[in-house]
């Protein structure tokens, strides 16, 4: 249920190693705090090659790459957030694992990874541990927003500290779901005090905590093999009908696709393998703000990056073309931040079939 379980799919290769930035290049993942998580593959650069690289020396769990995450530091963490392929049934069993390795230059460990799954995509723009923040109205305009932590469904066990270097440790577990549960993140959702940390006999030069490779994260239902197989009478699309890709991201003023992206892209990648004749044009929509050209630039630029994805994944460039219409057709008012994020799109129109 996992898309890209194993981090080997990319559209980058990382190159290094950035205490403030963003991890970007890997499909379908991203961190959803301001917390630096990294991405490593053997087409890396120095900083995040595989297997050697800044945190230390490991192989992959399996193919040619993992991520990292910095779990300990006081109330500093890191994370790794995926949107799953369909969301999880009320009451069906699931069964979560994934591989964890300790990095060579932490000096210090933990026990306390676990894995949350939620029915909404969360985050934060902070550095700290992950919270739930909620808000009960006092009255008179007042608000009072009480943060309380996350409590994931599966967590390795507090007594069992992961410190182990030089090979991989599974976390697993499984638990009953709520019903509709669509994103995972995985993290320390722990406190510093009660994360069980232990110091190592690593350098600090690098690290000041315990930091983590994360490979080969699986998501299993145990008891959905019984239900009956359901026929898909959802009519195909016709020529002259235009779809939105409501879940392909861009940064402000960017044109590179967020891993956010990647579920959209792929039902759009599945329709045209299911369809080998059928040729599309993706067309780009900006809000109101800015220049006529600069968000005609911009939106043709963002639509070009959906049909090259497509292309990089297999889809023959025959097939595509693609324009940027910028502000010029709105189908939301641009009088509200909700209104711009409707108009700021990339749709696709069925050219024929």
């Amino acid at each position: 249920m996992v898309y890209n379980s194993s981090f080997e799919e990319h559209t980058i290769c990382p190159q290094r190693i950035d205490a403030i930035g963003t991890m970007q290049g890997v499909d379908a993942w991203w961190q959803p705090t301001k917390g630096s998580s990294d991405y490593f593959h053997s087409c890396g650069g120095r900083e995040c090659l595989v297997p050697r690289n800044k945190m230390g020396f490991q192989e992959p769990h399996s193919g040619q790459a993992y991520c990292g995450i910095y779990c300990s530091k006081e109330n500093y963490r890191e994370y790794l957030q995926t949107e799953l392929k369909e969301p999880l049934k009320a009451g069906r069993r699931y069964q979560v694992s994934f591989w964890v390795s300790l990095a060579d230059k932490s000096p210090h460990a933990i026990a306390t990874l676990g894995a949350l799954f939620t029915p909404d995509r969360i985050g934060d723009t902070t550095w700290n541990i992950l919270t739930k923040n909620d808000v009960t109205d006092l009255g008179g305009g007042q608000k009072q927003v009480i943060a309380t932590h996350y409590t994931p469904q599966v967590a390795n066990p507090s007594r069992y500290v992961l410190i182990y270097m030089d090979q991989w440790n599974k976390i697993s577990g499984e638990f009953t779901a709520t019903g509709g549960e669509k994103y995972l993140t995985i993290g320390n959702f722990n406190s510093f005090n009660h994360s069980t940390v232990v110091e190592t006999h690593a350098d600090n030069t690098v690290l000041s905590g315990a930091y983590y490779y994360i490979d080969d994260v699986s998501v299993v239902c145990l008891d959905c093999e019984t239900e009956p197989q359901t026929i898909d009478t959802t009519p195909a699309p016709k020529q002259g009908e235009i779809f939105t890709l409501r879940n392909v991201l861009f940064n402000t003023d960017e044109s590179v696709l967020l891993p956010q992206s990647y579920n959209d892209l792929h039902t759009l990648l599945d329709l045209l393998n299911s369809h080998p004749t059928m040729k599309i044009e993706l067309r780009g929509h900006t809000d109101n703000q800015g220049t006529v050209e600069h968000n005609r630039i911009l939106s043709e630029a963002r639509a070009k990056a959906v049909a090259e994805y497509l292309v990089s994944h297999g889809i023959d460039r025959s097939r595509l073309r693609w324009k940027g219409y910028g502000k010029s057709h709105p189908i939301d008012t641009n009088d509200t931040p909700e209104g711009r994020h409707n108009n700021r799109r990339v749709e696709y129109l069925i050219i024929n079939e």
